[in-house]
């Protein structure tokens, strides 16, 4: 007679770093609540879902209408690494967009990220000089 296996491995199929989302206009909100857990997981899932979203002018605009770079502004002194690579890649996307540059500019991430600027991780350095290099082609980046 046949035994049922159970195995102890994730379908192929799925990606443990990458958050569930929600549909519609709850997905931003819910990953903003995800980006201000506690649990560590949780807010690298986050970051990894959202760097998929910011690739859309439209969820970047709504991004900082709800107020996530003031959370991605707590997460760039964040003591994991891969938090502060993927928040720094956020930032780094949302800055190839306009309306993205000009929300950086006005909430004054650009002192956080210029602690940044001697992090041990290269990725995060290397993020932090695109935003830069992005925001200085604004004329009121070139300001700071």
């Amino acid at each position: 007679m046949a035994q049922p296996r159970i195995s102890a491995y994730l379908p192929p199929d799925i990606d443990p770093t990458k958050a569930a989302l929600a549909f519609g206009r709850r997905a931003l909100p819910k990953l903003n609540e995800e980006l201000q857990s506690a649990e560590l997981l949780t807010q690298q899932r986050a970051l990894m879902a959202l760097c998929d979203l910011v690739h859309d002018p439209e969820k970047v605009y709504q991004a900082i209408a709800l107020g996530f770079l003031a959370s991605l502004k707590t997460l760039l002194v964040h003591q994991d690494q891969t938090v502060r690579q993927k928040t720094t890649e956020v930032l780094s996307i949302m800055a190839l967009h306009s309306i993205g540059r000009e929300g950086l500019i006005r909430s004054g991430v650009i002192s956080a990220l210029a602690g940044l600027l001697d992090d041990p991780v290269d990725i995060c350095r290397k993020n932090t000089h695109q935003i830069f290099d992005m925001l200085a082609k604004l004329p009121e980046g070139r300001r700071f």
